[in-house]
């Protein structure tokens, strides 16, 4: 049995996640920054959703971007007792329908999160602010081959990273929201808040 070399590995997995950068869809990234800007000058919210790692990069944007862009965030996933509310009330696949029935409006961008893009609670928000009107906007990966599963096809706005890794899909992730939300400051100016 060959012995494990950490550093091989290390340097797969930054070539892996270079190439997935290297590949990222710059004209979804500027239809990305001008929903978000629109939905700046319009008043609305950005409404994040996502299950696992793919929750917790929403939770950190929504944090940034209502700090340094001052713009209404909310991440579906980070009100705990909602949360486990409707899922246990209703089901697991509803929970972020059952938020956005309360919290979304017109004019309003959800943002879903998915490694695989196939995230059943993550497709049935994305179609209910789609029905209602809204942006949607899904950032994925190629998880499994699947080509950013049902949400690519489903939202206004998809991102996918190329790449079959989950690791690499939850790090891809963070740097597109990292992307808009500091297009958005440099675009406009905004200096500080962070």
């Amino acid at each position: 049995m060959q012995e494990f070399n950490a550093r091989t590995f290390a340097n797969a997995y930054i070539a892996d996640l270079q190439r997935a950068l290297a590949n990222l869809d710059m004209d979804a990234i500027d239809a990305f920054v001008s929903a978000v800007e629109n939905v700046m000058d319009g008043g609305g919210t950005v409404h994040f959703i996502g299950n696992g790692g793919s929750a917790g990069t929403p939770s950190h944007s929504a944090g940034d971007w209502s700090k340094e862009l001052t713009l209404p965030t909310l991440c579906h996933v980070d009100n705990i007792s909602g949360l486990t509310a409707w899922a246990n009330d209703t089901d697991y696949e509803n929970v972020f329908v059952g938020a956005l029935q309360t919290f979304l409006r017109p004019g309003d961008i959800v943002v879903g999160y998915s490694g695989s893009g196939n995230s059943a609670n993550v497709i049935n928000g994305l179609s209910f602010a789609k029905q209602q009107g809204c942006t949607t906007i899904g950032v994925g990966g190629d998880y499994r081959a699947g080509g950013g599963g049902k949400m690519a096809a489903l939202v206004d706005i998809s991102i996918v990273a190329d790449t079959e890794s989950m690791e690499r899909i939850e790090d891809m992730q963070l740097v597109v929201n990292h992307i808009v939300k500091e297009t958005i400051k440099a675009k406009r100016g905004i200096i500080g808040n962070c």
